[in-house]
């Protein structure tokens, strides 16, 4: 009796111990890395799993830490569920994870949390390397403000769109801005960034520098710091975002900032060559997301918003040299008159101008205006061809380009035709035979009867008058898949 007793007892305790020892042995952290390495794979292991360090371990739930919060958040929000299965799998009881930031507790014996200022200086140190790097390259230019932005029919809803950003944030979010080059996009951007980051931490940068430095983030294994710096700004200015297309990898990325940026109230402005719906090789939800804020189109400047341009151009030159430049109104007007496709094109015919007159010391006439700028006049003559014209006309008037070379005379297809052998005289340098060639070989006497035809019905009929101009710009300046 009393050995059994005896080994009862003993079998008892040592039951109880192994238990205990069950309950309080130390999990293997290297061991759970090296599973969550096999799980998720080297890349997400190396960009955030192995930020987490194994601080305690307690009955059910571990606490670890990680250098900030964002790492803390995209954890939780994207693996948490998986991270908790893998440590389940090396102790069963773990049913929840407490996380700490590690540059919370700087001083052990004080346990205080830090205050907003340095909660700051932590986000500023993460990224002091883009700081080094490439905020230097942020573009804002203090003479391109609205003061000096010139506002007519094209450009007005533009322009208050990005004054009402100034004055109050996320009225609409994003604001999407696009026209052809040299319209003032980036003008108003930078509009924009100026009056803001005196008060907000901005961010202006173009799409392909926003894609150099994801690279080069991304080459470092520094993107966490790149994460971190966009997504704590308060204003993120992209110039350019068409050029972000194709690239899965920065898209997925930019998706992210973007919707975190959203989320915190931060105020989006984007710039782009086309609409949103016509990005190519952009995510369907990013085009989405670019289409649920204000949308604004940039027209070409109309003939008073041009002259006003240049006058105003040229009281800027005088105001600088410190001498009255004077060019003649035959001039100005011609200059306005020809150049119609962009405010940067328009301003670059001026400073030649100037420039003649300072090293000549006399303004240039008519005829020599017209050899100075022969380049920007004609600078679209090589690339336009009669069929380019006659695909176009077709289009749009909704015939085909057989209707359009048959010999019918029905009114429907006579305008059309008549239309589009005077673009092709307005717009190339063909022979009037040449052209009547290209029209199911015509008389040259129907393509001078077409042109003046068309040149009176301008004088009469402002409707086709509007409808040619339309035309002859979207020949000269943009792509057909625009039309």
């Amino acid at each position: 009796m009393n050995f059994f007793r005896l080994n009862k007892v003993p079998m008892k305790n040592s039951l109880n111990q192994n238990l205990n020892q069950n309950d309080q042995e130390v999990l293997n952290w290297e061991l759970v890395q090296e599973d969550f390495k096999i799980k998720f794979g080297k890349d997400v292991f190396e960009s955030w799993l192995k930020k987490m360090d194994l601080l305690e371990t307690n009955s059910d739930y571990l606490l670890i830490s990680v250098p900030t919060r964002f790492i803390r958040d995209w954890i939780t929000s994207r693996y948490l569920d998986n991270v908790i299965q893998v440590i389940k799998s090396h102790k069963k009881k773990i049913n929840r994870i407490e996380f700490k930031i590690k540059s919370i507790s700087t001083n052990e014996s004080k346990k205080n949390k830090l205050d907003e200022s340095d909660q700051n200086n932590v986000i500023d140190a993460n990224v002091a390397f883009i700081k080094d790097s490439f905020i230097q390259y942020n573009r804002i230019d203090p003479n391109k403000n609205f003061n000096n932005f010139i506002i007519g029919p094209s450009n007005s809803l533009a322009y208050e769109a990005s004054r009402k950003i100034t004055d109050n944030i996320s009225s609409y979010n994003p604001l999407y801005l696009y026209s052809g080059v040299g319209m003032g996009k980036t003008h108003l951007l930078n509009a924009i960034g100026l009056k803001l980051k005196t008060t907000k931490k901005v961010v202006f940068i173009s799409a392909e520098r926003f894609m150099y430095h994801f690279v080069k983030s991304i080459k470092s294994n520094e993107m966490i710091k790149f994460k971190d710096y966009f997504r704590n700004t308060d204003v993120l200015l992209i110039d350019d975002i068409q050029f972000m297309n194709g690239k899965e990898a920065l898209q997925e990325e930019f998706f992210h900032t973007f919707t975190t940026l959203l989320d915190r109230g931060s105020q989006i402005v984007l710039t782009s060559d086309r609409p949103p719906n016509k990005l190519s090789r952009i995510q369907e939800r990013i085009k989405s997301r670019f289409s649920g804020g204000l949308v604004v189109d940039i027209q070409n400047p109309d003939l008073a918003l041009r002259a006003e341009i240049v006058k105003n151009k040229l009281s800027e030159i005088s105001f600088i040299n410190g001498n009255n430049v004077i060019i003649s109104e035959e001039i100005q007007k011609f200059i306005c008159s020809e150049i119609k496709s962009s405010v940067r094109e328009l301003v670059g015919a001026l400073n030649r101008i100037v420039s003649f007159s300072r090293i000549y010391n006399r303004v240039p006439n008519l005829s020599e205006t017209r050899i100075i700028l022969k380049d920007l006049l004609n600078i679209y003559e090589n690339k336009v061809t009669i069929d380019n014209i006659q695909t176009n006309v077709c289009k749009y008037f909704k015939i085909s380009k057989n209707e359009m070379l048959s010999s019918r005379r029905s009114r429907y297809l006579v305008r059309p035709r008549q239309t589009a052998i005077y673009l092709a005289k307005m717009l190339t340098s063909k022979s009037l035979p040449e052209i009547g060639r290209c029209f199911s070989n015509r008389d040259h006497t129907t393509v001078i009867h077409s042109v003046k035809t068309i040149e009176r019905l301008r004088k009469e009929d402002n409707e086709l008058n509007l409808k040619i101009d339309t035309l002859k710009n979207k020949i000269l300046y943009n792509k057909e898949d625009e039309i």
